[in-house]
This record gives structure tokens, C-alpha cells and sequence, in this order.
């Protein structure tokens, strides 16, 4: 909206832009993860948390679009350093029998934030836009501040000093030579190219082929930020009854059920269904695919793992994609149940 509105930039500078971030994120995660492993986490988080402050303080001042590309390329690349930090340490500091319901709580926190960070960007977006990319930065920069107070007061543990000091060439072997790692990345990939329908592609289908198509899908996205934070931490805690892989094999169910159920709404009540579908599998796979990779991370190269996790957000640029091509060539009911099939496929290769 920035970009369209105040630079004039044309839509495929606009796209550059905005793929910047999420490219440098897939391919910045692994090198961040394993940093943290080498040097701590510490400094891996603090530095990449006063980055991103930097960045969005760079938006409030620059004009030209070369900049907004370099900053939003930047900032990908911080984010990608940070989460796998963040999240190999909260293992570090967490009992492995409490750890399921950490992940849940973290992914509670992000759903809350990205429910509430919108709203107030549209806000500020019809009223200073540079004022957002303020508020953002500064919001950083307290969070940075109150990260170096807390974690001088944290007790670091014979785990996490005593590592082995890995090279980056050893690290990456390790990972490449992980068969079970390899299919998790690669499932994950898939329910990504899957769950991104619903910001993509799914809005285009909505509009086009069902009466109130649009006010169908605000309610949807609403359905499904509220039962994330109203059930994520309750549904965990029935899930540590069962195995992690029949929670994410569960998830995925769910999930292919409401893409399919996406290609049958006619309504209120179906797209309703559905939602609540896709949300109990989104509610039951993301936190279990954190919890699979920590089973699978050495202690001294966790950060590394969740590091190389970072790889799904290609499922996140191609979903996108792959969804649009089959509906432009087939029709928009058909892509749901193809990508739907192709999960279910996924399903049965995890088992195995």
C-alpha cells in the first residue's frame, strides 16, 4: 500500500519488494539457526532484534524503491536469524515434557499479534503510513531492550556452553544426511503450500463464485484467529496423550478436509465448517512440527535444526503459485481438491 500510494512503484516492483523478505528468510534461517549454536543465542537474538529496530527506522526515511527492496531483503533476513534462535532456546530452557505446551503458547503470542498488528497498520496506513514503520521499529527496540535485561538474568545451562563447535560444513552434512529430517521438511513444505491458500487464493475464489464471498472470508479469518487463541493451549494439552506423529497425521487430515470443503461453499454454513476444519488442523500441526524437529535436533545442534525448519516458507512461495496456476487453467474447485489430494499423499509418506 506504501509503495502503490506514496513511491508510485509499479506492481512487479511492488511484488520484488515484498518476495524479498520471505526469499532471504528460507535462505537466511539455516545460517542463523547454526550461528546461534556456534556463538550462543544470545547474541544471534539481540542482534537480529535491534536489526529488525534498524530496519523499519531505514522505511520512515528512505525514498527510493532500491532502498525499500534492500530493507525489506534486510528484514527477512533478521527475522530468519531470530526464530530459529528463539526457538531453540526456549528447548534450551524447557523440560522435554512441557516443551509441546511452549510451542503452543509461542504460537498463541504470534497469532495474537498478527490478529492485532493489521488492524493497526490499515490504521495508520490512511493516516501516516511512515508513522507505522515508526511504531514498528520502536516496538522492536523496546522488545530488544527488555530481551537484554531478561537474559541477563538467565542461568545458561552446561547444554548450552559446553556444545560442540560445529563448522557450517559439518552442520549442513549433518542436516543433508537426516533422512527422517528431510521428510519432515519436505511435509511441512506441502501443508504450507496447502494452508497459504487460505490468504491466496482462496479470497479470488470466494469472490468470484459465491454471493457474499468476501464477507464469507473476513468472518473465516476472523473464525480462525479466534480459535487459535481460544483453543491452541487446551487442544495441546489433549494432544500430549497421543504420539506426535498421529497428531500431525490428524492435522493434516484436517486440514485436506477443509480445502476440500473450501471447494463446496456455497454459504454461510459450509464455509463455516470448513474454516473450523482447516483451523484444528493448523491448530494441531504447527506446534507438533516444532516438537518433531526438537525430538530430531542434537542438543548441540538445535538451533541448526530449527534453522534448516526455515526451509518451509518455500511451500509459502509456492502455494501461492502452484494455486493460481491450476485455478486460471482448471477451475478454483478443482485446485482445492488437487492440492488436498496432494496432502493426502503426504500423509501416507510421513507414516511410512
Amino acid at each position: 500500500m506504501f509503495l502503490s500510494r506514496n513511491m508510485d512503484a509499479s506492481p512487479l516492483v511492488i511484488g520484488l519488494t515484498v518476495a524479498m523478505s520471505p526469499l532471504m528468510g528460507t535462505v537466511g534461517g539455516f545460517v542463523g539457526g547454526h550461528l546461534s549454536d556456534r556463538f550462543g543465542r544470545k547474541p544471534i537474538m539481540l542482534t537480529s532484534v535491534f536489526g529488525l529496530a534498524l530496519v523499519y527506522y531505514g522505511f520512515t526515511i528512505v525514498n527510493g524503491q532500491g532502498w525499500f527492496i534492500l530493507l525489506n531483503a534486510f528484514n527477512g533476513l533478521c527475522g530468519s536469524f531470530f526464530e530459529p534462535s528463539s526457538q531453540a532456546m526456549m528447548a534450551d530452557f524447557t523440560d522435554k515434557d512441557k516443551r509441546i505446551i511452549v510451542y503452543s503458547l509461542r504460537y498463541t503470542a504470534i497469532n495474537i499479534g498478527a490478529s492485532v498488528g493489521p488492524l493497526i497498520g490499515a490504521y495508520l496506513a490512511n493516516t501516516s503510513a511512515r508513522m507505522s514503520f515508526l511504531l514498528t521499529g520502536s516496538t522492536y527496540l523496546i522488545y530488544g531492550l527488555a530481551l537484554l535485561w531478561f537474559m541477563k538474568k538467565l542461568v545458561i545451562s552446561k547444554v548450552e556452553t559446553d556444545k560442540k563447535i560445529v563448522s557450517f560444513a559439518n552442520a549442513f552434512h549433518v542436516v543433508k544426511t537426516d533422512k527422517a529430517l528431510r521428510y519432515l521438511l519436505l511435509g511441512i513444505i506441502v501443508i504450507n503450500i496447502g494452508y497459504v491458500q487460505m490468504d491466496s487464493n482462496l479470497p479470488q475464489f470466494l469472490a468470484k463464485h459465491v454471493e457474499n464471498g468476501i464477507a464469507i472470508f473476513s468472518v473465516l479469518i476472523t473464525l480462525n484467529a479466534i480459535m487459535v487463541v481460544m483453543l491452541q493451549v487446551s487442544i495441546s494439552h489433549l494432544a500430549e496423550k497421543f504420539s506426535l506423529m498421529q497428531v500431525m497425521v490428524v492435522g493434516a487430515i484436517c486440514i485436506s478436509a477443509g480445502l476440500i470443503g473450501f471447494s463446496f461453499i456455497n454459504g454461510w454454513m459450509m464455509g463455516i465448517l470448513s474454516g473450523v476444519l482447516f483451523t484444528l488442523g493448523e491448530i494441531l500441526i504447527f506446534p507438533s512440527n516444532n516438537m518433531m524437529m526438537d525430538h530430531l535436533a542434537p542438543e548441540h545442534l538445535r538451533g541448526t535444526y530449527f534453522g534448516a525448519g526455515q526451509f518451509r516458507k518455500i511451500g509459502n512461495f509456492l502455494g501461492p503459485i502452484v494455486g493460481g496456476f491450476l485455478m486460471g487453467h482448471l477451475s478454483g474447485q478443482l485446485m482445492f481438491w488437487i492440492i488436498a489430494l496432494i496432502r493426502k499423499y503426504d500423509i501416507f509418506l510421513g507414516r511410512e
